[in-house]
């Protein structure tokens, strides 16, 4: 992890946090007691005299895959590796990140959410941080194209019994899963895992129109990185990125690192769902924060170019992403024109809200203490403290 330039801290538990609010962009001095904010009240001068670092709400990544040569789905998962990602993950702003496990054999899948499951309940840390996991397949279309860089061998259709497999497995962890409605067995699938307290995803599917809005009357409440996961060619009226952005009642995460997107797809997300019901992700693979150059994901070669672009040259797709959240904070206030709190909002209060997640999203009072302080020139964002439940667990000073 060479990339990260500041340490890991922990024990050091915090009263006190002055910083500019990135909402009214005005000095605040935030109280904190037993890892609850406690009071926020408004200051005329820091008592340290900086003026340049901004206070927000830790940052909620809902889909990583891995992270810092770490990979969820990987063989080589062994128990310490998840606290050893975490650290990675909290030094770029995120306070709380769901670990995705994707498409691969049943066994595979069983060992790595056992692994989880095991490392989580082993450190309070990541109990705090981690709120669940994210099953992204198999259950997904294995057509070429909406598969993506999913394995078609290992593609199935989806089965409630041996996803409770996967939920037992993980010791009951998994909140959302992903699966392509138009595959056979699909609705009944969605209508158990909701009525189960499991947040299902529309993702890596060719559904026609009718499909998506019964998943959604079933209970489906997610589009999984909309605009991706899709043909590269598709019909202009017929395809399933237009009903999810029509439909109300969903919610959709994208991908804002400059790669999945182009600049006016995200305009047009953005003007449709509005600031309040869009979520931004990263999708990151295990690759992010590692030197360009060829590596192995999936079982394929993948290309991680100078610009952080990853490639499945063979597939001719992405291979995840590389940039963290806040890659994507940035990018939306430059492309989609939106201010700080906006921005923030999208990675933090939105996700809080549709993962049901009461405790954590904002600063206020009687929220958990899951607090970023950071420093901010031309919307490039550079972390200087991350904060979980009070606790300092990252700092570059």
């Amino acid at each position: 992890m060479n990339y990260v330039k500041g340490k890991y801290i922990y024990g050091n538990l915090l009263s006190g946090i002055e910083g500019i609010h990135y909402s009214t962009g005005k000095p605040v001095r935030l109280e904190v007691k037993n890892g609850i904010i406690s009071e926020i009240r408004e200051i005329k001068e820091f008592s340290n005299q900086q003026t340049k670092v901004y206070v927000a709400p830790g940052l909620i990544d809902n889909q990583i895959n891995g992270y810092a040569g770490i990979d969820f789905s990987g063989n080589s998962l062994n128990d310490n590796d998840l606290l050893t990602a975490a650290q990675a993950i909290w030094s770029e702003g995120v306070t709380s990140f769901v670990p995705t496990v994707i498409t691969n054999s049943h066994e595979s899948i069983v060992k790595n959410l056992t692994i989880l499951g095991e490392a989580c309940k082993a450190s309070d840390l990541l109990l705090k941080s981690i709120p669940g996991f994210h099953l992204e397949g198999p259950y997904l279309s294995p057509v070429e194209g909406y598969r993506g860089c999913h394995p078609e061998h290992y593609m199935r259709k989806p089965s409630y019994k041996e996803f409770s497999e996967y939920q037992k497995a993980s010791g009951g962890r998994i909140i959302q899963v992903t699966v392509a409605p138009e595959l056979e067995g699909a609705m009944e699938f969605i209508k158990e895992c909701t009525g189960n307290g499991t947040i299902v995803a529309i993702g890596h599917s060719n559904a026609s129109a009718d499909q998506i809005n019964m998943a959604v009357d079933y209970g489906a409440a997610i589009s999984t990185h909309l605009g991706n996961g899709c043909a590269n060619l598709i019909h202009r009226h017929n395809n399933p990125i237009w009903p999810q952005l029509a439909n109300e009642k969903l919610t959709p995460s994208i991908i804002a690192d400059g790669h999945h997107l182009n600049a006016d797809e995200i305009r047009v997300f953005c003007k449709v769902k509005g600031t309040i019901n869009i979520i931004l992700t990263s999708d990151v693979i295990y690759l992010a924060g590692m030197a360009p150059g060829r590596y192995s994901f999936l079982g394929a070669d993948v290309l991680l170019k100078d610009d952080g672009m990853l490639i499945n040259e063979e597939l001719n797709c992405l291979a995840g992403a590389s940039f963290p959240l806040k890659k994507g904070v940035e990018n939306i206030m430059n492309i989609a024109g939106y201010s700080l709190s906006d921005a923030i909002k999208m990675a933090s209060e939105n996700v809080a809200r549709v993962y049901g997640l009461n405790s954590i999203g904002t600063l206020q009072k009687g929220k958990r203490a899951d607090i970023i302080l950071f420093e901010m020139e031309d919307n490039q964002i550079q972390i200087k403290q991350t904060i979980l439940n009070g606790e300092t667990v990252f700092e570059n000073i």
